[in-house]
């Protein structure tokens, strides 16, 4: 099975879309390791003005070696919702430093331009909060 996904990055337009390997088995086990590290070094910087831009980018890098082996169109940036996604990854940058977990409604399959409004968040417990 595929299971595309998305990760959208708070304060940032940019979409990221992975046509495979998007459960949160595969995502957030990866993202969570990143995340720390990531949070470590932006702290011990003292950057934070273009945090959101600067993890899109990262997030970009790192999911490029861990998802899409040989075949790197795998992995694409836009700012257009794919309506086949599985599961869509928010990352929290500026009021916390959390993941959460969102899956896809009728409405959202209907108009994927409706991003998390046509979407349900998972329970706590697929959330995962990231290191401070």
């Amino acid at each position: 099975m595929s299971q595309p996904c998305h990760i959208l990055v708070e304060g940032n337009p940019a979409l990221i879309y992975a046509s495979r390997n998007g459960s949160p088995a595969k995502i957030l086990p990866v993202l969570t390791r990143f995340l720390e590290k990531f949070w470590q070094e932006r702290e011990a910087s003292g950057e934070s003005s273009d945090t959101p831009e600067c993890l899109v980018a990262q997030i970009v890098v790192r999911f490029g070696f861990e998802m899409c082996e040989d075949d790197f169109s795998n992995l694409r940036v836009g700012t257009s919702y794919h309506a086949d996604v599985e599961y869509l990854y928010w990352l929290g940058t500026v009021s916390n430093r959390t993941v959460q977990v969102w899956t896809p409604d009728r409405a959202y399959r209907e108009n994927p331009s409706l991003g998390l409004a046509g979407c349900r968040q998972q329970a706590v417990g697929s959330a995962v909060s990231a290191a401070r």
